[in-house]
């Protein structure tokens, strides 16, 4: 029954950790595209699966679009999503320059970094409340008794404490890649 619970904290923790890597720090990362769809026929599509994305330089991504009609349809993408970068087309590909973080553009991202992690927190802490109210309800109605009870609120409870470890080094760790200049 804990396996089912275990697998919810897991998809959080998961769902945390892509978040993150969504984060820009400076440098370019193809996973900030990850949540951009372009208009592709009338059918909203990643920006992976509609061109080839690469990143030929530290700070730099390059889209090149399989069907060069597209390269409208990707710079407008870009635009409108939440990346704050602008696309540049070059007739054959789309850029994006990643330019240097400033200090207080990296402190608002830890701070961010940070909430993130505390709204991963209340999603382990409720699925640890909703574990705790299904044993009691199997302990009333006499599937588990009350040493079985205990026991198996203590392991949610070492389930829940080493998931909040693992939010709060995930969130330590990018806290710091965020702030290394």
């Amino acid at each position: 029954m804990l396996k089912k619970f275990e697998e919810k904290m897991q998809k959080s923790y998961e769902s945390m950790t892509a978040e993150f890597m969504a984060i820009r720090a400076g440098r370019a990362n193809p996973h900030v595209l990850d949540k951009v769809t372009v208009d592709y026929y009338g059918v909203p599509t990643p920006i992976q699966q509609v061109g080839n994305v690469s990143v030929p330089e530290a700070r730099t991504i390059l889209i090149q679009p399989w069907e060069p009609n597209l390269l409208g349809e990707i710079e407008k993408a870009i635009m409108m999503s939440d990346i704050g970068i602008t696309p540049n087309n070059d007739g054959s590909a789309v850029r994006l320059n990643f330019p240097e973080l400033t200090e207080e553009r990296r402190k608002d991202l830890a701070k961010d970094i940070k909430k993130r992690g505390e709204t991963t927190k209340v999603a382990i802490r409720n699925i640890r409340r909703d574990a705790n109210d299904e044993l009691k309800k199997k302990n009333k109605s006499n599937e588990l008794n009350d040493d079985q009870l205990k026991d198996q609120e203590t392991e949610v409870q070492k389930l829940t404490d080493a998931y909040i470890k693992k939010i709060d080094d995930a969130v330590e760790a990018k806290s710091k890649e965020i702030m290394t200049v």
